[in-house]
């Protein structure tokens, strides 16, 4: 790892996020980084453990003067999106993240950074290494499994917890603090089919969709940003309609919480309509890339002739996939109507997989609306029911209703308005943040979420910006040391 990174400064935020980034943290496979943060909890000789779940807790008592403010929770995640491009060698189960400086951000070599929320659990450790720094009694949450099913947060159980207001170390703009968030539920539909065997005169294709930015599935869902799945989709649907393609395997996208970057299909068409069917597939691609020229410069569709397969997709199953992910809904479904330019429901058509005789299609619906949430799950499920596929609702989890009286915005607006002349934004994001959820064992918890400025988060594109870390660590050690007093 560059020792660049280490003198950036604040040294104490970078040296231990470096500390960090040096653990591989995948979601659901957080067994390292667990022990880590033990390890660095009891190195300190505070109190340091686990919940059931493997939640890991570390108090540390008020510095001297600071004893009687309010006791306060700082909570970050410690697993981070695994995403990397597809020429990049990396294993997420052994290696660190490689980083570098490149001007005024921190990036990776062809994978995620894992600042979110690396960068928030790194500003929590290094105030709990601190001898120097002013702040009340503090309870440090770090939960697992944020990014694919809030696992953690859902299994906090009451009373673990002492303080009365809760910092929330995971947004990503500077200038914004967060008061409210998103919901979600997974939606995953399935289906078995029969596979047939390829017709002799027949030519196989290999189509690759590739080059899409991708990015955070909630944050950056309403840019217009390319679906991979959808793109595909769309070329297989004309194939079809026109000459008669025939489906062998599907696979494109990853996470749900990413916009899927990459699809690629196994197909084949008779040879009586080869040349044809490459002409038409060439004006279509031409088509979508001049729709996506603007969001998506890097959109690259690959035609090209390929072994043919041994089997394919029945062709009434494959007509009814096809057509159930036209209809589909992806993308933002309902803007607020109670804060401006908040997204409040939306949907991401995340993985679809066909191969030997399964399909999967996984979705991620999210709504800071629990009604409206259902209802575009509902209607995922109808569009997927309609060609046979069992559709099951899971990982549910609330959205955190904004609080625009609390007292602990009075005080971040206050702190933010007098460091930078202007005033912060005051925002519900429609990210999955873990204050709604926390807040369901913890209702009368004072919650407020902010954090530096992480571009491209969920995609080997996640920057995170030097100036923007110092801007927050100056407002967030101002923040410590002006946590009200206990009433």
């Amino acid at each position: 790892m560059s020792q660049e990174i280490r003198n950036l400064e604040p040294k104490a935020l970078w040296n231990k996020f470096a500390d960090l980034n040096a653990v591989p943290r995948p979601s659901k496979k957080e067994e390292r980084v667990i022990e880590f943060m033990k390890n660095f909890g009891t190195s300190l000789g505070l109190e340091t453990f686990e919940d059931e779940i493997r939640n890991v807790i570390i108090r540390k008592p008020a510095t001297l003067g600071m004893q009687n403010r309010k006791t306060i929770v700082l909570q970050g995640h410690l697993d981070m999106v695994h995403q990397k491009n597809n020429d990049t060698n990396f294993d997420f189960l052994t290696q660190g993240i490689d980083m570098f400086v490149d001007g005024d951000w921190v990036k990776a070599k062809g994978t995620t950074l894992g600042a979110d929320n690396g960068l928030g659990v790194a500003a929590i450790m290094a105030i709990l290494e601190s001898k120097d720094i002013p702040h009340p009694a503090i309870d440090a949450l770090f939960t697992i499994d944020e990014e694919t099913g809030m696992t953690g947060a859902l299994n906090l159980k009451g009373g673990i917890l002492k303080g009365e207001i809760l910092l929330n170390l995971d947004t990503e703009e500077d200038d914004e603090i967060d008061i409210g968030c998103a919901g979600g539920v997974d939606v995953t539909a399935t289906r078995s089919y029969n596979e047939e065997e390829t017709p002799e005169g027949s030519v196989g294709y290999t189509i690759t969709v590739k080059g899409l930015n991708g990015g955070h599935s909630g944050m950056d869902i309403h840019k217009g940003l390319g679906n991979a799945n959808k793109i595909m989709n769309r070329l297989l649907f004309d194939g079809f309609e026109n000459f008669g393609l025939q489906i062998a395997e599907i696979s494109g996208g990853s996470l749900r919480n990413a916009i899927p970057r990459e699809s690629v299909a196994k197909v084949i068409v008779a040879a009586m309509y080869d040349e044809a069917f490459v002409f038409d597939m060439q004006e279509v691609v031409g088509d979508i890339k001049a729709e996506f020229k603007v969001m998506e410069p890097n959109l690259t569709i690959e035609i090209e002739k390929s072994d043919l397969p041994a089997k394919l997709m029945d062709l009434g199953v494959q007509e009814g996939l096809l057509r159930s992910i036209y209809a589909a809904h992806n993308g933002v479904y309902r803007m607020s109507p109670d804060m401006e330019d908040l997204v409040e429901t939306s949907n991401n058509i995340a993985r679809v997989i066909v191969k030997d005789g399964e399909i999967s299609i996984q979705n991620l619906t999210r709504s800071s609306v629990e009604s409206s949430k259902f209802d575009l799950a509902n209607a995922l499920r109808s569009a997927y029911e309609l060609f046979g596929c069992e559709v099951e609702f899971g990982g549910s989890y609330p959205g955190w209703t904004p609080n625009p009286k609390s007292e602990i915005l009075d005080v971040l607006t206050s702190i933010y308005e007098k460091q930078n002349g202007d005033k912060p934004k005051v925002v519900a994001c429609h990210a999955g943040l873990e204050c709604g959820i926390l807040g369901t064992n913890y209702p009368g918890m004072d919650m407020i979420s902010f954090g530096p400025t992480i571009h491209g988060a969920h995609s080997p594109d996640e920057r995170a910006s030097i100036s923007s870390s110092q801007k927050f660590w100056k407002f967030f050690l101002e923040i410590l040391a002006n946590i009200p007093e206990r009433k």
